[in-house]
């Protein structure tokens, strides 16, 4: 009987096999790791808004606290955004005929919200308070980066959740006095895990549950 297959068919399968087995193992790290692109994770890309708002106008340029516009932020899993009269509160008596601030004039005239477009938008199967978190010692900056120096508003930091899990597993190395949590100026002392270790403590921070899943997966 004459032989179906060449002897290099045997080379050829093994060279398929090798290739098939590289390229999915490429395929998957590029699935496993391609969240870690800025481009995807979009971390320093501003978005477009209907305002251009400048965070560091407002925060440097005017001394505004972070809790005039995000008023529920302390209490709630929601930092809360301003609604119209917020703004038109100060821009009803300065910069009132200011082109770009139109659409926040005609938001308040046809009583229609202004929307603006989400920086921080987690998954939905991902619950975050931030209430919880300012309670607990954990700054503004410490997730949203120098706000107060940001003329448009950007993302810092990916949020994926190997990233959230540096501070879960060591939570000393990141928690700073309440009365420091706003403060956009404030830099972490030279004994910082020490502190961290009493802010724990006083905060009763259960670190032993901080990685467990249903924190965050509910």
């Amino acid at each position: 009987m004459a032989q179906i297959f060449r002897r290099s068919a045997n080379i050829q399968t093994k060279v398929l096999i090798t290739t098939t087995l590289v390229i999915i193992t490429i395929l998957l790290g590029i699935l496993l790791n391609i969240n870690r692109l800025y481009y995807v994770s979009h971390v320093n890309i501003p978005k477009d808004q209907p305002v251009a708002f400048s965070h560091k106008h407002h925060v440097t340029g005017m001394g505004i606290d972070c809790r005039y516009c995000h008023t529920t932020v302390e209490t709630s899993a929601f930092a809360g955004i301003p609604p119209t009269e917020t703004c038109m509160s100060c821009h009803s008596q300065i910069w009132t005929e200011a082109p770009i601030l139109e659409p926040v004039r005609a938001s308040l005239r046809t009583n229609t919200p202004l929307q603006w477009t989400r920086v921080h938008d987690l998954p939905d199967f991902v619950y975050f308070n931030h209430g919880i978190h300012i309670s607990k010692g954990v700054g503004c900056q410490t997730c949203h980066g120098q706000v107060d120096q940001m003329p448009l508003m950007w993302k810092v930091n990916t949020l994926n959740m190997e990233w959230c899990l540096e501070c879960h597993r060591n939570p000393a190395l990141f928690l700073r006095p309440r009365d420091q949590v706003f403060n956009m100026q404030y830099t972490p002392p030279a004994n910082q895990e020490t502190l961290g270790r009493q802010l724990v403590a006083e905060y009763h921070v259960q670190t032993s549950q901080l990685t467990n899943c249903s924190i965050c997966h509910r």
